[in-house]
């Protein structure tokens, strides 16, 4: 099915590592924390085995795509050593590139980013946008892997201390527009390229909402959007009722709600938890489309 998605380039592809992704069509993107300590589900995933059975369930669910993360970028989060990090994803990668399934890897560290790359992974997905000292490098020499980049205010420890003032819009997109000439002037392929608006990572609610609601307008940059609403705390703070705020596991049907609006304003890809729930939205969203198309 054919979804026009207004502002970008044509044709609609992702260029990754295996795979070039058709991006006509929503993907969701299943998230595989193998770490101890996420904001949403920390430990439930730790160890190899049962990551591997948790990313299993997610494409049995309709995962298009899986992002693993072996650091953890929630608020007030502190880095993990490169060794730590490298051991909680390499025995996972192992297994998972042999799945014939796009695989991503949310991480900063350039050394990480050339390991996983050399492993087969298809995706760098970046909350730093290869800012960090010898990442660019790393992409600019890979022929073809895809990569995702996200606007961060500050960083994990700091960005919810101080967030963003001002047009939260105006200075995502000044940022993101900088950060794909940077990367189109060093050889890579636009192609290869898809946006994040960074919702919580240093943005109040009301911002991240503005984020949402005026999300075509970053589409005028030209580039693929993915959109991580998932458990997001601002979705628990207008859930919020007597002065209760929902854990984040309890806000599956907001994040739901958040995925289908993103993807209604423009956004290729979303990454989220409650893979079959938004997969069942999205199908009612494309049925709608097709006679919306035909009519």
């Amino acid at each position: 099915m054919e979804v026009e998605k207004k502002g970008l380039h044509s044709p609609l592809r992702w260029q990754t590592t295996r795979f070039e992704l058709d991006l006509s069509r929503p993907w969701v993107m299943g998230i595989v924390n193998v770490t101890p300590d996420s904001f949403s589900d920390g430990g439930r995933h730790g160890d190899t085995a049962q990551a591997l059975r948790h990313a299993e369930q997610l494409l049995r669910d309709g995962a298009g795509i899986l992002d693993v993360g072996g650091e953890s970028t929630r608020p007030g989060a502190y880095p993990v050593p490169l060794s730590e990090e490298l051991a909680r994803l390499v025995p996972f990668l192992q297994e998972a590139v042999r799945w014939q399934v796009p695989i991503s890897v949310d991480t900063y560290k350039p050394e990480v980013m050339q390991a996983v790359l050399d492993l087969g992974v298809d995706i760098v997905n970046d909350i730093w946008a290869l800012r960090q000292r010898g990442a660019e490098r790393v992409i600019a020499a890979h022929p073809a892997c895809g990569v995702c980049l996200m606007h961060m205010h500050r960083d994990p420890q700091t960005m919810q201390m101080q967030t963003m003032t001002g047009d939260a819009l105006t200075e995502v997109t000044a940022f993101l527009k900088g950060r794909a000439e940077s990367l189109s002037a060093q050889g890579i392929a636009a192609s290869r390229l898809m946006l994040d608006p960074g919702i919580g990572f240093g943005k109040t609610v009301a911002q991240n909402f503005q984020l949402l609601a005026r999300q075509a307008d970053l589409l005028r940059l030209g580039y693929p959007v993915l959109a991580g609403w998932s458990r997001k705390s601002s979705l628990g703070a207008v859930l919020s009722e007597n002065g209760q705020t929902p854990e984040p596991a309890q806000r599956q049907a907001a994040s739901v709600a958040a995925a289908l609006l993103a993807v209604e304003r423009g956004a290729c890809v979303v990454r989220v938890h409650d893979v079959k729930q938004t997969v069942d939205a999205l199908k009612v969203w494309q049925a709608m489309q097709l006679h919306a198309d035909a009519g």
